[in-house]
């Protein structure tokens, strides 16, 4: 199977101010071409040995396939969690506008 041109970065984030600043400085630096911001994500997961209930933010960058290594740095380099959660998603399908405009947002570094 081909490789996805295009990819959404699913991120969790602990505040607001975290989600936006990463999102600010991934636009900012091509990196990403739109963030989406979810806020009041409720999260239940387990972390060194115990069950944990959260409330979370969601993070969503979309992008080129191309550039999530420099994303993901990004975002390691940005973020207060020991092991952030920096997932992925390929777009299998779009619309051709949505994706032409998505493309020309982007910095291709390959």
């Amino acid at each position: 199977m081909a490789r996805s041109k295009f990819i959404f970065v699913y991120i969790t984030c602990p505040k607001k101010a975290v989600a936006e600043k990463i999102a600010k400085e991934a636009v900012q630096r091509k990196l990403a071409a739109c963030a989406n911001i979810l806020p009041n994500m409720q999260s239940v997961y387990r972390w060194q040995g115990r069950v944990v209930l959260d409330k979370e933010i969601v993070l969503i960058l979309k992008t080129r396939n191309s550039l999530f290594k420099g994303l993901e740095s990004l975002v390691k380099r940005m973020h207060p969690y020991e092991c952030p959660c920096i997932v992925a998603l390929s777009v299998t399908k779009g619309s051709r506008e949505y994706l032409g405009w998505l493309e020309a947002q982007v910095f291709d570094q390959s």
